[in-house]
């Protein structure tokens, strides 16, 4: 039996509308924020005070991807394509504008980084050369989020047509669709061991589906009351947390699927608004999440092991 003990050590202010995205540092210290002011944050959990402002863009970020083992960030400038920066520096390096579409998500892997577009595409961008290698659009509703199976060489993407369509990763060739939610499928992550991919809905729904059976569905739970937008895992896999639009965060045992913790308003003071990322750090286990109500929550999670 597992007891989760959980704590909020700092709430992050500075952004002046929905903190939308969050993303890892190759710095186990260091993260990065994004909102519907434009602002592109560093924060350091060593130091919380004050956030540093890396670049400002003129119109909402939804999405920010840290290149692993480099200095260069990545920025979804919504309807102005993304925007490269090198973070330690605070420069912008390139840009590159090939949609007047909203950007939901940003991956990569190696070279080349992959982009989710609110018209149903995904794209392929040549980092190195900062050019668009291929597009392919399966949708004409929102690709809203990316992950990528390093075993199997697989991408995975959640649209708003309620499908998840899965792509080989080198000729983003269609390998399998299917109609995998009742509303719009806003996150999708593989497990840390890639045998299954979870997905969370518009529908409140999170979904285990199992790889190696060719994607049949596994498990389902009502996981929350309102929409799931995204979830996490920690950094031994061993558990994974949901946040929702109805402000509250759950955290989960991955081989079990049994709800552990619900940090919310009431019980932790949490957000009071709909909570749109988690990013789970390898930094004293530490949980940040982003909300609405303009703020970044840090908190600690413990878990005690009792006696059956």
């Amino acid at each position: 039996m597992v007891k989760v003990q959980v704590s909020r050590l700092h709430s992050l202010t500075g952004h002046r509308d929905c903190v939308y995205t969050l993303s890892a540092s190759s710095f186990q210290n260091i993260f990065f924020s994004a909102a519907g002011d434009g602002m592109i944050v560093k924060w350091d959990l060593d130091n919380t005070e004050n956030g540093d402002l890396i670049a400002k863009l003129p119109n909402s970020v939804y999405a920010l991807h840290a290149i692993p083992a480099s200095d260069i960030l990545i920025a979804g400038h919504n309807y102005e394509g993304i925007h490269v920066l090198e973070w330690k520096n605070k420069t912008a390096i390139g840009s590159l504008n090939f949609t007047t579409a909203a950007i939901f998500d940003i991956q990569s892997h190696g070279n080349h980084i992959f982009v989710a577009t609110g018209d149903g595409t995904l794209t392929r961008i040549d980092l190195n050369r900062l050019m668009v290698i291929k597009k392919i659009q399966h949708s004409e509703k929102s690709a809203r989020a990316i992950t990528i199976n390093q075993k199997t060489g697989e991408i995975a993407v959640g649209y708003s047509d309620n499908f998840i369509r899965v792509f080989d990763i080198e000729t983003l060739q269609l390998i399998r669709e299917w109609p995998a939610h009742g509303n719009s499928v806003f996150t999708v992550r593989y497990s840390p061991d890639y045998n299954f991919l979870f997905s969370g809905s518009r529908d409140a729904r999170l979904k285990v589906w199992d790889v190696k059976a060719s994607y049949t569905q596994a498990a389902e739970i009502v996981a929350h009351m309102y929409a799931i937008n995204h979830l996490d895992f920690s950094q031994d896999g061993k558990h994974f947390v949901t946040c929702s639009m109805d402000k509250s965060i759950k955290v989960w045992s991955t081989e079990e699927l049994r709800l552990l913790k619900v940090i919310d308003k009431a019980r932790h003071a949490g957000h009071g608004t709909s909570i749109n990322k988690l990013l789970w750090t390898n930094h004293e286990n530490q949980l940040l999440s982003a909300s609405d109500d303009k703020t970044i929550s840090v908190w600690n999670i413990n878990f005690e092991h009792l006696p059956v």
